[in-house]
């Protein structure tokens, strides 16, 4: 009996292969007939049919009358797949950086991802208000209220500086005016802010450079609150002003405020209604990003304060001396895309680009 079922199952097989994979019910039932019929041979007639359903039957290029090996059906199924070694991913190239001094690093762990000419000195122009921003808020309560002077509208205007379009006899916050400093880099605010808490210009640029003193910002010192060229621009590095971001970054509401892209004044009784929009163009478009400040004067070129959050990381970065405004921008995007993939392997130190 078991010859005969092997011969009905090779006719079968050769059916198979003429017809090209055409299985037909009655072959099928046919072939499962036997089974019933032969207790003993029931598991290789079942074999034999998952090879006819499954299209394995004896290939069209074997020799007849050869006996072909007889290989587990799962063998069959999933033939083997030649191992291929993999390589981890080439490290992306560093992003180019034109501007004069740039410094990247992350202040979790401490690691340095860029830096270029990161320790020189030079002016920082309006990055100088993060440290303004950070002594009004030792200094002041945010409910506070400031009167706007003529002084302050006439500072903005005669040094030709960025404004939040104050106008004398106004009554703002503390908050609202670091808003007003920090968005639209009004230069009109940081002055009300200093004169009221130096008191005075002078007063107030003292407490600037013990707070960068404290902080160990050794290569900094603040001329004005502002970081305009007059009377004085100071000096700081892309290194100090890293460091200062990162310390302003732990302060919730500056934090918050320097992450804002837009801000809301509505009139009131003792001021006007003001929109201010903040002129760091990272803020929706780089993932995570969280500010932090941009500035401009011809002699310190185009600067940035910058940080975003990325898998559980804060990276925090500067820019200075570009020569191109929306180049620092770019510049400063690629860099954290850069930084965020080093953060799955060992991170690059590029010292002087």
């Amino acid at each position: 009996m078991v010859s005969t079922l092997i011969s009905a199952i090779r006719r079968e097989c050769q059916r198979f292969d003429s017809q090209n994979a055409k299985i037909h019910i009655l072959t099928v039932a046919s072939v499962t007939m036997a089974p019933m019929q032969t207790g003993g041979t029931h598991l290789i007639v079942c074999a034999t049919l998952a090879t006819l359903v499954t299209g394995l039957a004896t290939p069209a290029h074997a020799e007849r009358g050869v006996r072909q090996p007889v290989l587990p059906a799962v063998q069959q199924l999933a033939p083997p797949v030649a191992r291929q070694l993999v390589r981890p991913a080439a490290r992306r190239a560093v992003p180019a950086v034109p501007a004069r001094a740039a410094y990247l690093f992350d202040p979790g762990t401490g690691t340095v991802h860029l830096s270029k000419q990161a320790t020189r000195r030079m002016p920082v122009a309006s990055l100088t208000k993060v440290m303004t921003a950070y002594v009004v808020l030792r200094e002041a309560g945010l409910n506070d209220i400031v009167t706007i002077n003529a002084g302050d509208v006439r500072h903005a205007a005669t040094n030709d500086a960025t404004a939040a379009a104050l106008r004398a006899g106004e009554r703002l916050t503390v908050r609202e005016l670091l808003y007003g400093a920090m968005l639209p880099s009004g230069a009109d605010a940081t002055h009300a802010l200093a004169r009221v808490y130096g008191p005075g210009e002078s007063r107030f640029v003292a407490k600037m450079n013990a707070a960068a003193r404290s902080l160990g910002l050794a290569a900094t010192r603040y001329g004005n609150s502002d970081g305009l060229p007059k009377p004085s621009p100071g000096y700081s590095t892309a290194q100090d002003q890293a460091k200062l971001a990162d310390v302003a970054l732990r302060d919730p509401v500056l934090r918050t405020i320097a992450s804002t892209r837009r801000h809301v004044v509505r009139k009131s009784k003792v001021h006007r209604a003001h929109v201010w929009t903040n002129t760091n163009k990272l803020l929706g478009k780089a993932p995570g990003a969280l500010g932090v400040k941009t500035g401009y004067t011809r002699a310190a070129g185009y600067c940035l304060s910058f940080a975003a959050d990325r898998d559980g990381h804060r990276l925090i970065g500067v820019i200075l001396g570009d020569t191109r405004a929306d180049r620092r921008f770019q510049t400063a995007d690629r860099l954290l895309d850069w930084a965020g993939d080093q953060l799955a392997s060992e991170p690059d130190i590029t010292e002087d680009l």
